[in-house]
């Protein structure tokens, strides 16, 4: 589904302040939150529609290049999947900016995460790959060090046999509120830290953390058409959340390697072939391997001048939507020999005089 305007989606005209901007998504988010309006998944794809245009009209680099490419020139750039995020993720997300808007870490809660403990933190890693696993898609193993589930108490931080027990002070609900007209403000709960739990026998191993510092892989599918600068998100990936609470998720920043022959812009790739002078003059064919190991042939004009550049729609890269293929763009270089034998000196002042003829 093709988005909306940002500055339509807030109200807004083109020229609008930062202020201006603030206050309109103060509104929207209000009209539309979820706890005003439970169980409408309309308000909620709001709500959700509404903070992503905030997120990138309140930051001046963001509304720059959207003023200028629109939409597209965000593609990667986002660093959050407001499509893909249910709205608990986005209040664990943006909680600052509920903090600062509504005075609490958040206004009733979203989900699963009004009542439970909040989720782990994101993690963030940068991976390479070769232009030729960026045309086909891959798989590839992803290193991450910091905190994982606990095996031993299966991330509860209680010692095996035993289980954590209710927060009395919250009642298990891991975060504490005040009613203030229609709006519940919450914040964490002092007493088991937003976890609605308490460990009175902790485990040994975790010491009651319920996790442990330790090095893992992840396996990350990387779909064919990727390109470098672009972020992906796999769910649940990230850091364990307290007390077994849900993990993070893992985002992952792509490079791609550079390649000896073809240069890639978007979904095109550009490459260079060298011919023969009598090649360029009479006329021939060109056989180019791609990056991912097919092979195209190109048919090249007689009388084709150096630099010109020879284009081969539908031969290049694949678009991420599977919606087709870039082009692939060959320039074309002419070998002008260096030496000559005397035979050969003799044909070209021949030619040179026929040509000469000739105009």
């Amino acid at each position: 589904m093709q988005k909306r305007d940002y500055y339509e989606v807030l109200g807004l005209s083109r020229d609008a302040s930062g202020d201006d901007v603030r206050r309109a998504y103060k509104q929207a988010a209000l009209k539309h939150h979820p706890d005003r309006n439970p169980d409408d998944k309309e308000a909620e794809q709001k709500f959700k529609e509404a903070t992503e245009a905030y997120s990138v009209l309140n930051d001046g680099e963001k509304r720059a290049t959207y003023d200028r490419f629109g939409h597209a020139g965000l593609d990667g750039r986002m660093g959050f999947d407001f499509q893909g995020a249910g709205v608990g993720d986005i209040l664990s997300h943006f909680q600052d900016l509920f903090s600062d808007f509504f005075g609490g870490s958040g206004f009733g809660g979203f989900g699963g995460q009004r009542r439970g403990a909040p989720r782990g933190a994101d993690v963030r890693v940068e991976a390479t790959i070769s232009l030729a696993e960026a045309m086909s898609g891959c798989k590839h193993e992803v290193t991450i060090e910091g905190q994982a589930s606990c095996e031993e108490c299966g991330g509860s931080g209680a010692r095996a046999g035993t289980s954590a027990q209710t927060c009395i002070q919250c009642g298990g609900a891991g975060q504490v509120g005040t009613q203030r007209g229609f709006i519940m403000f919450t914040s964490t709960c002092p007493r088991c830290r937003g976890t609605g739990q308490v460990v009175k026998d902790p485990c040994e191993k975790c010491k009651g953390a319920g996790s442990v510092e330790k090095k893992r892989k992840v396996v990350v599918s990387f779909p064919a058409g990727i390109d470098a600068g672009q972020r992906l998100r796999v769910p649940g990936q990230g850091m364990p959340g307290p007390g077994g609470a849900n993990s993070g998720d893992l985002y992952v920043d792509l490079d791609i390697e550079p390649h000896p022959r073809f240069e890639r812009q978007g979904y095109d790739l550009i490459t260079k072939e060298r011919i023969s002078f009598p090649q360029a003059t009479l006329g021939t064919e060109v056989s180019v391997e791609l990056p991912d190991g097919d092979s195209i042939t190109a048919k090249v004009p007689a009388g084709t001048q150096p630099g010109a550049v020879i284009t081969l729609k539908g031969k290049g890269v694949p678009q991420l939507d599977r919606s087709g293929r870039g082009s692939v763009h060959i320039v074309v270089e002419v070998d002008v020999p260096k030496r000559l034998s005397k035979n050969a000196k003799k044909l070209l002042e021949e030619l040179e005089a026929e040509l000469s003829e000739s105009r």
